[in-house]
C-alpha cells in the first residue's frame, strides 16, 4: 500500500502559509547584534518581540529541489531573502527579537522524508539562532495529517530542544483544528503546557495554486476565513477546556472571529455541538492574537479580548518591507484604542509573559 502524499504548501500566494520552524532555545539576553532598546521620555519600549516572522530555511530549498519536490520558480522571491536582510529590517522596525515561522512547503512523498524535512529546518533555525545570539527563536513545525511525524516533533522541538512552541495551519485536506482527529496530539501538547501557533492556508476544495475569486490573491480574505473556521471550531469543541494549559494564537488579529464574535454568541446553538453563548466569551478572551497584517482599527477586537493577549507581529517577508514600516507600524503606534502601556505590552511584555523563556537569565 503506497505511502499518502502530504501536502504542506503549493506555489505562489499559498506559500504565505506558516509551517514554522526550529532552533534551540535562545534567551533574549543581548548578543553583539542585538539593537539596545529605546524608550521616549513617555516611556514607551521600543524594542520589539516580532511574534510572526516567515523564514524559508535554503538547506530545506536545496535540499527540496534536489528531490524535486519543488522547483526554484515556484518559490516566490522573498522566499530566498536571507538571514541578514532580516536582521537589517528588524533593526529598521526596532525588532529585538524575531519567533520564526519557516515554511516548509511541497508534496511529501512519504513520513520518513517530512520528517528529514523537519530535521534539515530544524537544524537551520539552530545556526540561524546561534549565530545571532538573542535575535531569534522558534516553533516546531507540526503537520497534524501525520501523527507520528507530529508527535516526533514534538518530542524533538519542545522535549529535547525546548523550542518556543509549535505552528500548526488552520486545517489539513479540510479537517480543522479543534477537531477530535487531533487529541492525541493535543493532549501531549497539553502535557508540555505548549504555545500553539496557528496559521491560515487556502481553503478546503479549491484547484491547488488558484485563487478562490479570480484575480482576488488567497491570502487577502480566504485566510482570514480559515483562521475564523479553525477559531470557531476549537470554540464549538471546547477546546481551551478540554486543553486548559495549552495557549493559542490566532494570526492577523484572529482573522474575522472579532467581527463576528456577537453573531456567533446569538447564533452558535445552532452549531452542533451547541456553542452557548458564555463558551464563545470565555474562549475570545483567552485566544492570543497577533497583530500581523496590518490589523483593522482596534476597537471591536478590545471588545471582546484583553489587550495583554495582543501581540506584535508583523508577516514579514511575506509582508514587505514598505506594508510593515509605511502602514502597518504607523496604524498600530496611532490606534486610539491602545494606551501607551498596552502598546507597551503587545510590543515586548506579553510576549514575555506567554513565553518566559524569551526574558534574560
Amino acid at each position: 500500500m503506497s505511502t499518502p502524499v502530504r501536502l504542506l504548501g503549493r506555489p505562489a500566494d499559498e506559500l504565505r502559509i506558516a509551517a514554522v520552524g526550529t532552533s534551540e532555545v535562545i534567551r533574549i539576553a543581548r548578543g553583539p547584534s542585538a539593537p539596545a532598546p529605546d524608550a521616549d521620555t513617555a516611556g514607551t519600549v521600543h524594542s520589539k518581540i516580532d511574534i510572526h516572522h516567515h523564514y524559508c530555511a535554503p538547506e530545506w530549498r536545496e535540499w527540496a529541489v534536489h528531490h524535486g519536490l519543488v522547483t526554484p520558480e515556484q518559490l516566490p522571491p522573498w522566499a530566498r531573502i536571507d538571514t541578514e536582510a532580516s536582521i537589517r529590517f528588524m533593526d529598521d522596525a526596532g525588532i529585538t527579537t524575531a519567533v520564526l515561522k519557516p515554511m516548509l512547503p511541497a508534496r511529501y512523498r512519504s513520513s520518513a522524508q517530512l520528517r528529514e524535512a523537519i530535521s534539515i529546518t530544524l537544524r537551520s533555525m539552530i545556526e540561524v539562532a546561534t549565530s545571532h545570539p538573542g535575535r531569534f527563536s522558534y516553533y516546531v513545525p507540526l503537520f497534524l495529517d501525520d501523527q507520528e511525524a507530529s508527535s516526533w516533533a514534538v518530542r524533538r522541538g519542545l522535549g529535547q530542544l525546548g523550542a518556543a512552541g509549535v505552528n500548526v495551519t488552520a486545517n489539513y485536506g479540510g479537517v480543522y483544528l479543534g477537531d477530535p482527529s487531533y487529541d492525541r496530539l493535543f493532549h501531549e501538547l497539553n502535557d508540555y503546557s505548549a504555545v500553539v501557533d496557528t496559521h491560515p492556508h487556502n481553503l478546503p476544495g479549491g484547484r491547488p495554486g488558484a485563487p478562490t475569486v479570480p484575480g482576488i490573491p488567497n491570502f487577502m480574505c480566504d485566510f482570514l476565513l480559515d483562521t475564523t473556521r479553525a477559531a470557531v471550531n476549537m470554540i464549538s469543541r471546547r477546546t481551551l477546556d478540554r486543553f486548559p494549559d495549552l495557549s493559542v494564537v490566532l494570526p492577523h488579529a484572529g482573522g474575522f472571529l472579532p467581527y463576528i464574535a456577537t453573531r456567533l454568541q446569538a447564533l452558535g446553538r445552532f452549531c452542533e455541538p451547541s456553542v452557548e453563548p458564555a463558551a464563545v466569551r470565555d474562549h475570545l478572551s483567552r485566544f492570543y492574537y497577533d497583530t500581523a497584517g496590518p490589523m483593522a482599527p482596534a476597537a471591536t477586537l478590545l471588545e471582546h479580548v484583553p489587550a495583554d493577549h495582543v501581540l506584535f507581529g508583523t508577516d514579514w517577508p511575506a509582508a514587505p518591507a514598505d506594508t510593515v514600516m509605511d502602514l502597518a507600524l504607523p496604524a498600530l503606534e496611532a490606534d486610539p484604542a491602545f494606551t501607551p502601556e498596552q502598546l507597551r505590552g503587545i510590543y515586548h511584555g506579553n510576549a514575555m509573559r506567554l513565553i518566559p523563556q524569551l526574558a534574560t537569565a
